[in-house]
């Protein structure tokens, strides 16, 4: 970790995300159990993703304004470009994440790169679907996913092959 790292705790309202600043770039963003301790230097980097995390919450913002600097293979980081221009509200299949990426067969790999990304929503990885509309695999766990899907659709209608069980209501 980096002398100039920052931290920070945000208690969504899908628990606490974790968030890590390095330099000028957000490195981390990841939901999690407990929130990090105190922290001893806050950057105004920090400061504006806990309020654009916020405001994103409360559903006055759809686009972040941050630089970002996830750390992965040279492949990850490709599939992690290719989310970021998924727009807010949509999704895109697994399948049509690969072929975007120039060989369909790719889909485990993308689907492993997607599942590693280290700066959840605003690296919007919870917009990958099954090719059916199904909700598959999420770091976060699939709760958090179809909540995000939800809250940016504004109302996220399960198709006939997703187990209803999976739905946040």
């Amino acid at each position: 970790m980096d002398l100039f790292a920052a931290k920070a705790s945000y208690l969504s309202p899908l628990g606490w995300i974790n968030v890590t600043v390095e330099e000028d770039a957000v490195t981390e963003l990841l939901f999690s159990d407990h929130p990090f301790k105190q922290n001893t230097f806050v950057s105004d980097v920090l400061i504006a993703a806990i309020r654009q995390l916020e405001d994103y919450f409360i559903g006055v913002r759809n686009d972040f304004e941050l630089k970002l600097n996830p750390r992965g293979t040279d492949f990850q980081i490709r599939v992690w470009q290719e989310l970021l221009k998924i727009p807010f509200g949509k999704t895109l299949s697994y399948h049509e994440l690969s072929a975007r990426l120039g060989d369909e067969k790719s889909i485990r790999a993308a689907a492993t790169a997607n599942v590693k990304n280290p700066i959840a929503i605003i690296i919007p990885c919870h917009r990958v679907i099954g090719s059916n509309g199904s909700l598959t695999g999420y770091a976060g766990g699939i709760e958090k996913k179809s909540w995000l899907l939800h809250h940016e659709k504004g109302v996220y209608t399960p198709t006939l092959f997703e187990d209803k069980n999976t739905i946040v209501q």
